[in-house]
């Protein structure tokens, strides 16, 4: 199997993976609240039993938690379990939609039903692309409390000569907008919040040199969180219902970038977006208000 091709053979092997789920379970509790905040530099006050987590936190619970020997030379765990073993050797976050249906506080026992719901091969102009949608539904004691549909794209090795996808500007004015500095810190507080070891977001040498990317890459579930948590910020008594994100474009730790937001005319939506030091679009989503 080449790094960056899929025979047929392989491709049928990565979709006998359709179908398959699995369920965790974790309790809900204060210190990844208390850690987000201060990654997100917000001055809440202490999260305690039965408070209601912020929107997205539920990305700090569930987290694998891999033996240090089943870690693979990204950083990831090595290629197989839950996930389809895709030999093609860069995975990124593409994008997500999420609907809550009841909150989740502080102390709650959950428990999150994930399952492969497609995966999904495409010809693109750099190579083989794979999508992997996985879905979830998390539940806590007083029943359903979100669903996810969670969008991996796994891409093979960078080729010299390979044309960089052409970019997309992005609004350039907004009524609410934040600047983010993603120095190693913010990073690194992140990869830790979320017990993720993939090398593209601290080991500059690594993402550089093998993933072939020019700097540390920003993770994309805490673009997102930014984006959701600006809604928080401009509204802070808002609730959210439903959100949608789609990453454009890597960001990269060497620039600041923007956070930016519009809400409709009805005040029922928030249409958000994150852009880099260029004007480039590099996320795109929308946040419905309850």
């Amino acid at each position: 199997m080449a790094a960056d091709s899929l025979s047929p053979d392989t491709l049928a092997q990565l979709q006998a993976w359709q179908g398959r789920s699995e369920t965790l379970h974790d309790e809900v509790t204060a210190a990844p609240v208390r850690g987000l905040s201060a990654t997100l530099d917000r001055d809440d006050p202490p999260p305690a039993a039965g408070d209601e987590v912020p929107p997205l936190a539920h990305w700090l619970y569930f987290l694998p938690q891999h033996r240090q020997r089943e870690i693979g030379p990204d950083g990831h765990a090595r290629r197989g379990g839950f996930l389809p073993p895709v030999p093609l050797p860069r995975r990124m976050w593409a994008g997500g939609r999420l609907r809550w249906h009841e909150p989740l506080r502080v102390g709650d026992a959950v428990r999150r039903v994930s399952t492969i719901a497609s995966v999904t091969h495409k010809a693109g102009r750099s190579g083989d692309l794979l999508f992997v949608l996985v879905k979830h539904e998390v539940h806590g004691p007083r029943g359903l409390a979100l669903t996810e549909e969670h969008d991996i794209v796994y891409r093979g090795a960078p080729r010299a000569g390979d044309a960089a996808p052409a970019p997309q500007a992005a609004q350039r004015e907004a009524p609410w907008l934040r600047e983010i500095v993603p120095d190693d810190v913010l990073l690194f507080r992140y990869s830790a919040l979320t017990f993720n070891g993939h090398r593209i977001h601290y080991d500059r040498r690594y993402v550089t040199e093998v993933e072939g990317y020019p700097g540390l890459v920003v993770h994309g579930p805490l673009i997102a969180t930014l984006l959701v948590d600006l809604v928080r910020r401009q509204q802070p008594g808002a609730r959210i219902a439903a959100f949608r994100f789609k990453a454009v474009r890597p960001t990269f730790d060497l620039h600041p970038f923007r956070v930016q937001g519009r809400p409709s005319a009805d005040g029922r939506t928030v249409a958000l977006w994150a852009s880099d030091h260029d004007g480039w679009l590099t996320m795109e989503g929308e946040a419905e208000l309850a």
